[in-house]
């Protein structure tokens, strides 16, 4: 607005100069007087200022004239273009500089000006490669879609443009939703392109979420091959993309081939429980106990999980409560100390109704890190020690307020997740999921849940305790939940 009202002001004050100095011309006594060959020439001002106007004019033609006549001249010595390149410089001068306009106001998120300028381009220029590519962009910026669509498929039609075409529908494609025919895209714009980095990210992801492993493994290796990824890095992501390879081939009930992928994610990530754990039941089922013994304790070695001790469990599902406890050795004498363990040892002992070794396996737990898995533990052995219902309660009360414990967490985005799986489901980030803590909020809620656990531990009355009724189903009910917080439910 201000720019605008400058602009005016400009252009007032202009003419009012013109005016003027026209007027002082007018009624100007002096002027030019001119003398050749006996002829004298007397001219007023403005006079003389029209005719210096009339000299600029003519000198103007005169240069036109004199390039006009030495392009004929080009044209009868043999050069055919002359004459054409002659006028064509000057539509050529017009078409560069609406380019440089176009491009200025793209820059400047002017969408609609640029479309202006761009087609203004395209209209002296006979770059379709260039005023195209600008007129899709431009289009874009304003929001037309359609004649964005329209460029980029022209854009198709030359070699050196059409995986810029393509890429253009390829994002307009994924604005869109449609990410099957962007599935198709981003395989022609990565056939075209190999080594290009965008390319082989949106490829990865699309190829993810449709579930083709093995077309995501081989843009994967690719990724590789052009410096994009560290081997470190590659070989998790890999071993990720084994993983779900070998889930699928074990859907298709076709089990060799799934053990043999199983295994091979787990060889090139130890690391990556759900390998660790799919290859320990694969060579389960295959009967070789001794090598699913020896994956899944390198697994729990370099982190304890209750999903290695379940598959673990596994290798011998008929064995007593003590031989279990016994076998379980080669898990529990690595990290000792780690909460892990001390839950699986607590539980083992439970089930094998060793109940004071679950209470010192559990040792401080409870205090200093309170879950509800361990909390849970702790009713169970408080009722296999032949404690009071209050007592039991009382522990299954805290439960319902404490921590998870650790969870399968997005570090992207902190979603948390039952299962792991190679894809958040609510980012969509790769490989981003982590054994770990999520993130608690504590405080008060709105419905007064903390109060619960003062309330159902609360002290009895003498009266009421000495005369208090036989457990009945409701409160046997009660205590089968500590199976349910176990499995951090």
């Amino acid at each position: 607005m201000i720019w605008s009202l400058v602009k005016v002001l400009l252009f007032i004050a202009a003419i009012a100069g013109i005016t003027y100095g026209a007027d002082m011309l007018l009624h100007s006594d002096e002027g030019i007087r001119i003398s050749m060959g006996g002829w004298e020439l007397t001219l007023g001002p403005l006079q003389t200022a029209i005719l210096l106007l009339l000299f600029v004019i003519a000198l103007w033609a005169l240069m036109k004239l004199v390039g006009f006549i030495v392009a004929t001249l080009r044209f009868l010595n043999g050069d055919e273009t002359a004459i054409s390149r002659y006028f064509d410089r000057n539509r050529e001068r017009k078409g560069y500089q609406a380019l440089n306009d176009g491009l200025m106001a793209l820059a400047s998120g002017e969408g609609r000006l640029a479309l202006m300028r761009a087609q203004r381009a395209a209209k002296f220029l006979e770059r379709p490669e260039l005023t195209t590519l600008l007129v899709a962009q431009a289009a874009e910026a304003a929001g037309d879609t359609k004649r964005a669509t329209e460029a980029y498929k022209a854009l198709l039609a030359s070699d050196s443009s059409r995986f810029v075409g393509i890429r253009g529908l390829l994002k307009q494609k994924l604005a869109e939703g449609d990410t099957d025919t962007a599935l198709a895209l981003a395989e022609k714009a990565f056939a075209l392109k190999p080594k290009h980095a965008e390319t082989q990210d949106i490829l990865l992801k699309l190829q993810s979420e449709k579930a083709d492993w093995k077309g995501a493994r081989a843009t994967l290796g690719a990724k590789l091959k052009g410096g994009a990824l560290p081997k470190d890095v590659y070989r998790r992501r890999d071993a990720v993309l084994a993983l779900q390879e070998a889930r699928g081939v074990m859907d298709e009930t076709a089990s060799v081939e799934a053990r043999e992928a199983a295994i091979e994610a787990n060889r090139k990530s130890p690391d990556l429980i759900p390998a660790a754990v799919m290859a320990g039941r694969a060579l389960t089922e295959k009967g070789d106990k001794k090598s699913a013994t020896r994956v899944l304790k390198k697994a729990w070695e370099m982190i304890p999980h209750p999903e290695i001790a379940a598959a673990f469990a596994e290798i011998e599902p008929e064995e007593a409560p003590h031989a279990r406890l016994k076998r379980f050795k080669a898990l529990t004498s690595s990290h000792p100390d780690s909460d892990e363990t001390r839950l699986l040892l607590a539980e083992l002992n439970i089930a094998a109704e060793e109940f004071p070794d679950a209470r010192r396996a559990l040792g401080d737990l409870i205090t200093r890190h309170p879950t509800q898995r361990a909390l849970a533990i702790m009713a169970a052995i408080e009722r296999g020690e032949g404690s009071d219902d209050a007592v039991v309660r009382g522990w299954l009360s805290k439960a319902l307020t404490a921590p998870r414990g650790p969870q399968w967490c997005c570090d992207k985005c902190q979603a948390i997740h039952s299962l792991w799986q190679p894809i958040c489901e609510n980012c969509g980030g790769f490989d981003t999921l982590s054994w770990r803590e999520p993130v608690e909020v504590n405080g008060p809620s709105v419905t007064g849940a903390e109060l619960l656990p003062l309330l159902v531990n609360a002290p009895m009355p003498p009266s009421d305790r000495d005369d208090a009724a036989p457990a009945t189903k409701e409160d046997d009910e009660i205590i089968d939940l500590a199976a349910v917080a176990r499995s951090g439910a």
